[in-house]
């Protein structure tokens, strides 16, 4: 019988958006070095973010 990792030993990373800790997932096991948003809905936001730093519409 295979072994469980516990959670508290998988790789975690701070996601950039939310600045809250997010840890590895069975889904990311190939890009986590790719992997920078804890979700999409994180992802999105960021981008929506830097298009109106850019544009110089920031709120």
């Amino acid at each position: 019988m295979a072994r469980m990792t516990k959670p508290r030993d998988l790789p975690e990373k701070i996601c950039p958006c939310c600045n809250r800790p997010f840890r590895w997932r069975k889904k990311w096991a190939r890009v986590w070095d790719e992997v920078r948003y804890c979700s999409d809905a994180c992802r999105r936001a960021r981008s929506t973010l830097n298009a109106s730093k850019k544009s110089g519409t920031l709120s």
